[in-house]
């Protein structure tokens, strides 16, 4: 039976530290300005949309 507390402990600590990871991301992601988001989708719609040379 006491290997069920141990499971128990280890998904607890798995459900933690998947929430700091995603606090952490989500922090990171509201730090951009409104600005700062344009630009970088801007950026980033000018290399995709750029032809390949052959």
């Amino acid at each position: 039976m006491r290997w069920w507390k141990v499971l128990g402990l280890a998904a607890f600590a798995g459900v933690a530290a998947t929430g700091v990871v995603i606090a952490r991301a989500e922090r990171r992601r509201r730090s951009y300005t409104p600005d700062q988001i344009r630009t970088r989708l801007r950026q980033r719609h000018a290399e995709a949309t750029r032809p390949e040379p052959d």
